[in-house]
């Protein structure tokens, strides 16, 4: 199938800079970008008077976690979890997110049913599960647990592998790399999800964490930490990870230090104000809601310490179940701190990056995957506007399929 997108005006990326011109996508990948085409098409888009923009690219989501109501997630059925996920696949690509990072949980089954075109979905670069200690933020288990017969014994449930020792890790990462995962996800810190861990709790020791790193150096990828503190954080950027999620309370120099590492921090800050807006409804424990707030009021000024240090950053949303229809609004927060540019950079360049996908996404390009969005609203100029999808957005093409047509 053969889509022209014609007369709209184009962004490159790698210059944040506009031309109009003419995009043609044949069998999913764009094959032409120049000032006009005359030639056949199966679907024509007229983009006159908007702006040609790449599919908008999530680098921190969880379609595992697909409910607020914690309890009720951990009983569900594989059938209920597939319906759920599926739903929120697609809502969000029609919010425009082609592709997304996501950061634990099992998603084998609805990357293959987006594959297959049983739903529709965004691009899913996975972590696979989580690399957890006993106690840690991933563990999940409820209730009490027999003392395992050996330090070696590996636990797992859906969200993440529990394994403790370095060999326990090692074990782990393998069968994580070997199942598919791109990257590994470990947890250094406690977190606001989790109910017994406290934020400041330091999770895994280095030994452990290089464990993990040796193994994914060894298939030519990384591994993330989920990190709040400093002397987390710094532990792990120490043991080699490359990517840190959250970040929200590092100081001045465990910022420098990252950026000396050259470590990407992937702030999420919406994921905290739909915490703090949403959580007391959905029945989030008052527990859950204290840490929101400590992580909550820190999320601005945690940017501001990266950005002085120069931190490379990616763009995040890290939000559950149903407070995924705020996914856009991550734009506007950072919009408070950040100039357009930036974020915009964050979002299309390093998250290609660390999805490994430099060149197929995030740009509008000869031989990049056919992912679009048109925008009524220039977002160099208007950021807050832009994250306003539903005015903002009038097409989301993907793959040069129209997912969303709101002309």
């Amino acid at each position: 199938m053969r889509t022209i997108v014609q007369n709209g005006t184009l962004l490159d990326t790698s210059t944040m800079t506009f031309t109009d011109g003419v995009v043609v996508i044949d069998d999913g990948q764009i094959v032409e970008v120049s000032e006009r085409y005359a030639g056949p098409a199966d679907v024509t888009i007229d983009a006159a008077g908007r702006y040609v923009l790449p599919g908008l690219i999530d680098g921190h989501v969880h379609f595992r976690l697909s409910t607020f109501d914690f309890g009720s997630l951990v009983q569900w059925s594989e059938v209920e979890f597939g319906i759920v996920m599926a739903d929120l696949a697609r809502a969000t690509v029609q919010r425009g997110f082609t592709t997304v990072r996501d950061l634990g949980g099992d998603v084998t089954g609805l990357i293959r049913a987006i594959q297959r075109g049983s739903t529709v979905g965004p691009r899913i670069v996975r972590a696979g599960l989580m690399l957890t200690q006993t106690g840690g933020h991933g563990d999940a288990m409820s209730g009490e647990r027999d003392v395992p017969l050996c330090g070696c014994a590996l636990g797992s449930d859906r969200l993440s592998i529990i394994a403790d020792g370095a060999e326990a890790v090692r074990k782990g990462a393998r069968h994580l790399l070997r199942d598919g995962s791109d990257f590994l996800k470990i947890h250094v810190s406690g977190g606001v999800a989790s109910p017994s861990d406290p934020l400041d709790s330091i999770q895994y020791t280095h030994d452990e964490i290089d464990a993990a790193v040796t193994e994914a150096s060894h298939r030519g990828t990384y591994v993330t930490c989920h990190g709040y503190t400093s002397e987390a954080v710094q532990m792990a950027v120490r043991a080699g990870v490359g990517c840190v999620e959250h970040g929200n309370l590092v100081d001045a120099d465990t910022a420098k230090l990252m950026a000396d590492s050259d470590v990407t921090l992937v702030p999420t800050l919406v994921t905290y104000k739909a915490m703090n807006d949403l959580g007391a409804t959905m029945g989030l424990p008052q527990a859950n809601l204290d840490k929101n707030a400590v992580i909550f009021a820190s999320g601005l000024s945690s940017l501001e310490t990266a950005r002085s240090a120069g931190v490379t950053m990616g763009f995040g949303t890290d939000l559950i179940g149903e407070s995924q229809p705020m996914q856009n609004l991550e734009l506007a927060i950072r919009a408070e701190v950040q100039p357009a540019e930036e974020v915009l950079h964050s979002m299309w360049t390093v998250n290609a990056k660390l999805c490994h996908m430099e060149g197929q996404i995030g740009v509008i390009t000869p031989e990049a995957r056919g992912d679009l969005v048109i925008s009524n609203v220039n977002p160099l100029d208007d950021l807050v506007a832009f994250a306003d999808h539903e005015t903002a957005l009038s097409h989301v093409v993907q793959g040069g399929r129209v997912v969303v047509d709101r002309t």
